[in-house]
């Protein structure tokens, strides 16, 4: 009898500590994301939420606005989504605060996916989202050294062939 063959994996992309994602349910061609391995969820710069309407199965609909490009205020975004529920999270200052999550597709490069992302205000903060361990887990390789690594979403690569740069 012939031994199990072994499971072939698809070999994971590697991602830098900082990507460009978009974001495309929500309308976002592209936004800089902090890779964040320490963070279980993902969060979304979003602001003047308000619910709007409920879906065919009464699915709550939220209504918000993303700024999607860092330090312009100008650039808006305005973006509908179900809301998938609230979760309490421990924001970078230690407190806690209960948030609005919807699932959303990302795109990461060549990966898409669906991910679960908290919506909150992150005016002080150096990027507009936050990419979570969730939404990387088993995904990807992160190398914290490089930056850029999967190009910015829509944009052809290099003559090298590259998408990113370190």
């Amino acid at each position: 009898m012939a031994p199990p063959s072994p499971r072939r994996r698809r070999p994971r992309p590697t991602v830098g500590w900082r990507e460009w994602v978009a974001l495309p349910d929500l309308g976002v061609d592209a936004i800089k994301a902090k890779v964040d391995t320490g963070a279980a969820t993902s969060s979304l710069h979003a602001w003047d939420l308000d619910q709007v309407d409920e879906d065919a199965d009464g699915t709550p609909v939220v209504r918000f606005v993303v700024h999607p490009v860092q330090r312009d205020t100008r650039t808006e975004v305005v973006a509908t989504a179900p809301l998938a529920g609230w979760r309490k999270v421990r924001s970078s200052n230690g407190q806690v605060e209960e948030r609005p999550v919807i699932t959303t597709t990302l795109d990461l490069g060549a990966t898409r996916v669906a991910i679960d992302v908290t919506l909150t205000r992150r005016d002080a903060m150096g990027f507009r989202m936050l990419l979570g361990r969730a939404a990387l887990r088993r995904r990807v390789l992160v190398d914290p050294g490089r930056s850029f690594l999967t190009g910015r979403p829509g944009a052809a690569p290099d003559p090298d062939g590259r998408v990113g740069r370190s």
